[in-house]
């Protein structure tokens, strides 16, 4: 064994100590959300009320209430409604821990790298949450309000509108995700930008579909709503692959002319 291999294997951590470590973090992000989560529920009320403005509106005068059908179900949506706002405050936190935890172990151009992206990920989700709250749900839930009558009415429960509210906010952050996705699958090389702009026709067909199944009402309206930024989306993710794909063309072209320059130092010397 050299004494550059000995030198390596008395700086390797052991992997209890990573066990560890791990283990530190992840206390330190379940007290974070722990505290929170309860803070949260000290204004579960305000929270749940800030949550349900959409279908508030929606409904008729009369008929702007919610309903619980049994005796746990509002304390465990109050309960629910807290845990998802002590997440959101508590990101931070977790994002944080995360990065101390696998950045050391990455390169200087892995980590330069990376930071942006987690940034931008927790950025299109969010506004992508947004955009579902302000301009997708009020349409939906006016459309399904539209079918009450002097003989049918209305009555969504606490935990049904709570579920449906959650899932349709977490589908329109996942979706808007798909710039970082594709500009990821760019930069590793899986696709590239004359990919994308070759199936452009196809992707548009895709995000009417894709409007059509997540959006809560079957109006053109709100497939239009969604499609619409999901096609933006992908305009942009072009032009992070264009991006993307030049530095890694560059490097390529630079490798190449490296190696030719070698094999032509190669031949003067055996030609010398």
């Amino acid at each position: 064994m050299t004494g550059h291999d000995q030198d390596d294997d008395d700086n390797r951590v052991p992997f209890t100590a990573h066990l560890e470590e791990l283990r530190s973090r992840l206390i330190t992000c379940s007290i974070a959300v722990v505290i929170t989560t309860c803070v949260a529920y000290a204004f579960k009320e305000k929270l749940f009320d800030i949550l349900t403005r959409p279908l508030i509106k929606a409904l008729p005068p009369n008929q702007g209430k919610l309903i619980y059908t049994s005796l746990p179900e509002a304390f465990f949506t109050y309960l629910k409604v807290a845990l998802i706002t002590g997440l959101l405050a508590a990101s931070p936190v977790i994002i944080y821990q995360f990065w101390m935890f696998v950045a050391p172990g990455l390169y200087k151009k892995e980590r330069l790298f990376l930071a942006p992206v987690i940034f931008l990920s927790f950025l299109f989700f969010a506004g992508g949450a947004v955009f579902g709250y302000y301009v997708v749900l009020p349409f939906g839930y006016s459309f399904f309000a539209g079918f009450t009558s002097d003989t049918i009415q209305i009555m969504p429960s606490m935990k049904e509108y709570l579920g449906l509210t959650s899932k349709m906010l977490l589908a329109f952050g996942l979706v808007f995700e798909l710039p970082i996705v594709l500009t990821g699958m760019a930069a590793i090389g899986v696709i590239t930008a004359d990919f994308l702009k070759k199936n452009r026709k196809y992707a548009i067909v895709l995000a009417f579909i894709i409007g059509a199944v997540l959006t809560p009402s079957p109006d053109v309206v709100s497939q239009v709503l969604m499609a619409g930024p999901l096609i933006i989306l992908y305009e942009l993710s072009i032009f992070g692959a264009i991006f993307f794909g030049k530095k890694v063309k560059d490097e390529e072209s630079l490798s190449e002319n490296n190696g030719g320059d070698c094999d032509k130092k190669k031949d003067i010397v055996q030609a010398d």
